[in-house]
């Protein structure tokens, strides 16, 4: 009696292709997936408070809206509260809440920023080298905070990448000048 010699495999023979089971197949994609949300799960996130007003629809808009980049460098990042936006690394971030207090008839320097789209008016202040950008005529108010860990190497004229988000907010008020006031 002849033995029955089973027919070569693909993996001995030099160059043939390979082919895995289906079984390897089934389970590989799984487990790439698993491997990609443990990677994002190990993402840095920063933490941002919440503002008052976060859950208004509008916020929502904005939040959708934003740019992946402000300026050439600052990649946006995850953060730990809902209406909330950051750009950079932990300790060196420029960072946006929506939901703030809108803010009434002020002194403070309001200044109106040309974007692509409009104009957003911005009240703007500055501490300590810390700068705080708080939208005026718009509600709910999106306020953006830039540390001096960010101003060391960057102006602030990428606020201007954030009017297409703002505007998801209508404008009611506008900045006046000092010639506007009689």
């Amino acid at each position: 009696m002849l033995d029955a010699v089973p027919p070569a495999s693909p993996s001995t023979h030099p160059g043939a292709p390979r082919r895995s089971h289906p079984l390897l197949r089934a389970l590989a994609v799984p487990a790439l997936l698993g491997v990609v949300a443990a990677t994002a799960a190990c993402a840095p996130r920063i933490g941002v408070p919440v503002a008052d007003d976060a859950q208004n629809p509008l916020c929502a808009d904005v939040v959708l809206a934003l740019p992946e980049t402000l300026g050439e460098d600052l990649a946006k990042v995850g953060t730990t509260s809902q209406a909330t936006a950051a750009w950079g690394e932990p300790g060196a971030a420029v960072t946006l809440r929506c939901g703030v207090e809108v803010p009434g008839p002020t002194t403070t320097a309001c200044q109106s920023v040309e974007s692509e789209g409009g104009t957003v008016d911005w009240l703007v202040v500055e501490d300590q080298g810390t700068w705080t950008f708080t939208t005026y005529g718009r509600d709910p108010a999106v306020q953006v905070v830039v540390p001096p860990a960010v101003t060391e190497g960057h102006s602030t004229a990428f606020i201007a990448d954030l009017g297409r988000a703002v505007m998801e907010v209508p404008q009611t008020r506008a900045c006046v000048g000092t010639t506007d006031v009689g």
